[in-house]
């Protein structure tokens, strides 16, 4: 899956600038149009002002968190600038869409904070990469750095949009004597493991399990899988998640991603996996188990696995930062819209409506927001509802 994806010669996203769209062959809140990227600003722009008005860090006091509850200064006190420069850090950019979005609306609603901001972009694509600063346009002054690694150390707010569940999974398999792990090997390879189905000169197989750490994981969640249910484990997502807690000094990460809370992610109404393959908007996933189109094309289609939350929460508390939300998007858009320049203006328009789609991004996609020497702010984001379904 990792060759699949991100092999720099042949990965499916190392080929190309951009693969989502009408063009392309899956969908994200970004192609909806920039009021998604709008929404994302007034957020960030609320984070900027929390940040700003906490004192000062200093090394004897690496981290002055705020008392939880508490909001620290009113919407609609100024950003100190450039004293207090905002880190904007987007991780899994492609060619910049989302942050141009934010950027142009930060522009629009106060220019003091678009000064603030020190923009990131990480993405491990290089045509994508080169195709950020024009992407940003008149917006690239903004632009910091730009690269395939998270800043060492940033204060400000991370956002990673569609990331974690583009990230290499391990699958697995209950059996009747214990967990086993499905591999991928060529037709016609030394023979090692059981087949389990083949196609076009690639073949599902079963061996043990790679690491002690599947099963450890597992245990963690108390999850115990019935004999022939399959399930997806990213340990790349809580090792990513591990390394961005270690290098945000202070401040929010929001991660948004189709994924389930553990319960739910490992249960019958998902025995069968998540792992799906897309192609012109076609999904194709478990329901063709002997022989899954993700074997076909390699390096020609996305492939993609639902983000177990528990375990993303867990292991970003685990290195110190805080749960302020866990929303479907839904009421993400709903706790912020009002605050847009012309809110019923935007009720009315298709872009909306598609953001807060039941069944569709609405619902499907989720978003977590952490926070790091910030207390438990009350955030715009999270004040429609805790929900998510």
């Amino acid at each position: 899956m990792d060759l699949a994806l991100y092999d720099p010669e042949v990965g499916y996203y190392a080929r190309a600038v951009r693969r989502s769209g009408r063009a392309g062959d899956f969908f994200t809140s970004v192609d909806v149009g920039p009021l998604f990227g709008e929404l994302l600003e007034i957020q960030l722009e609320e984070m900027a002002r929390l940040l700003a008005a906490l004192p000062r860090r200093s090394p004897q006091s690496p981290q002055s968190p705020q008392s939880p509850q508490s909001s620290p200064q009113s919407p609609q006190s100024p950003i100190p600038n450039p004293q207090s420069p905002f880190d904007l850090v987007e991780a899994g950019a492609g060619s910049g869409r989302l942050s141009a979005d934010i950027l142009r609306a930060a522009r629009t609603r106060d220019r003091g904070f678009y000064d603030s901001i020190r923009l990131h972009l990480v993405e491990a694509s290089a045509s994508a990469r080169a195709a950020q600063r024009a992407t940003l346009g008149d917006a690239a002054d903004r632009l910091a750095s730009a690269g395939g690694a998270l800043p060492a150390s940033f204060e400000g707010a991370l956002v990673a949009n569609e990331l974690l569940d583009a990230m290499p999974v391990h699958q697995v398999v209950m059996r009747e004597g214990g967990l086993r792990e499905i591999y991928v090997e060529s037709v016609g390879s030394r023979q090692t493991h059981e087949s389990v189905g083949s196609r076009q000169g690639l073949r599902l197989t079963e061996g043990p399990l790679s690491t002690r750490e599947l099963q450890a994981y597992l245990d963690r969640l108390g999850v115990a899988l019935e004999p022939g249910w399959r399930a997806e484990i990213n340990l790349r997502a809580i090792e990513w998640v591990r390394d961005a807690a270690r290098r945000l000094a202070r401040g929010f990460m929001i991660l948004i991603d189709y994924g389930h809370q553990a319960p739910e992610l490992y249960s019958a109404a998902h025995s069968l996996g998540t792992l799906t393959a897309y192609s012109a908007h076609r999904a194709a996933g478990a329901e063709s188990a002997s022989a899954p189109e993700w074997l076909q094309d390699p390096g020609g289609r996305d492939i993609t696995a639902h983000v177990d939350f528990t375990s993303v929460r867990a292991a970003a508390e685990a290195e110190g930062l805080t749960t302020i939300a866990f929303v479907d998007q839904t009421y993400f858009v709903l706790g912020l819209f009002e605050r847009l320049a012309d809110p019923q203006s935007a009720i009315r328009s298709p872009q909306f409506k598609t953001l807060i789609l039941p069944g569709g991004l609405g619902s499907t996609q989720k978003v977590l927001i952490l926070g790091k020497g910030v207390g438990a702010p009350a955030l715009g984001g999270a004040s429609f509802s805790r929900r998510a379904t």
